[in-house]
């Protein structure tokens, strides 16, 4: 017996670990249904996409690395956002077309609402990488009112996509050794600002070396914020949380995209809060 089903495609993609977390959430609401991996590589995507228009059963999928741009001319229609961010991670029939979102961007905001709830006198964050990632993490943080440094080794590049992504906004850049050595800044009274450190780059992932980040470049009352998932704990955040910073970890941006995506798929709310321990749980197994 055939039953709706939506998946994670990329190339590789045996890593993923969407298909714990919306297998979780299929089991914890009892819904009819599955997602799964699909390993697809350039060469097939646009093959892919024309199967499942076809598949009734087929609810839609995530994207990941390298398709996120690549899938943008092979849709009928994006979402305002995916369109703004030039990147989508969410694939959804719709209407007898395939619909594009970008589920990152709020996806990154999720664990700063309890902050972005407040009244701040002024908010920045200092965001290091300009590769694929930053691009919704940019566009979400401008929409939180928040002036952004942005941080890559060609600053040209770095100015380029604050331009496109928000050209209104008074942001800055920076070389990202710049913020390798240690700093005498004297930072004014940070008190009822928030300031954010993130890490929007790879470094620190297994397998790559780590971000050289002097500690003196954070504000007092900063909050780390690293997106690699493996490993959780990165040497960035270990620096951080050894100084006495707080710190919000890679899955807690993958659960919230997951979230976004689920509802557009399956038509259901995920069962969040307390079960949030249950599912890390699960993919730290």
């Amino acid at each position: 017996m055939s039953q709706p089903y939506a998946e994670v495609i990329g190339d590789p993609i045996a890593q993923s670990k969407s298909p714990v977390i919306h297998g979780f959430w299929l089991e914890k609401l009892g819904l009819p249904g599955r997602y799964d991996r699909a390993h697809v590589t350039a060469e097939g995507l646009t093959g892919y996409l024309a199967g499942r228009r076809s598949d009734p059963d087929w609810r839609g999928c995530n994207v990941t690395m390298p398709h996120k741009q690549a899938v943008i001319p092979l849709l009928d229609r994006l979402d305002p956002l995916a369109a703004r961010i030039g990147a989508v991670n969410t694939i959804v029939p719709e209407e007898g077309g395939l619909v594009g979102y970008n589920t990152d961007a709020p996806g990154f905001l999720e664990p700063l609402q309890p902050l972005l709830a407040q009244t701040h006198y002024f908010r920045m964050a200092r965001v290091l990488g300009t590769g694929g990632a930053a691009r919704a993490i940019i566009a979400a943080l401008a929409d939180a009112g928040m002036v952004i440094v942005l941080s890559g080794r060609n600053v040209e590049k770095a100015r380029a996509l604050l331009d496109e992504l928000d050209p209104k906004g008074e942001h800055h850049v920076a070389p990202l050794d710049h913020f390798a050595d240690a700093t005498d800044f004297a930072f004014d009274d940070r008190t009822s600002c928030l300031d954010l450190v993130v890490n929007a780059t790879a470094l620190g992932m297994t397998g790559q070396p780590p971000l050289v980040f002097d500690i003196s470049h954070a504000p007092p009352g900063s909050v780390f914020y690293d997106i690699v998932t493996s490993p959780l704990e990165t040497p960035f955040l270990k620096l951080a949380r050894g100084s006495g910073f707080a710190t919000v970890d890679g899955l807690s941006m993958l659960i919230g995209q997951a979230d976004h995506a689920f509802r557009r798929f399956f038509g259901a709310t995920p069962p969040r809060g307390e079960a949030d321990a249950e599912l890390r749980s699960r993919l730290l197994a």
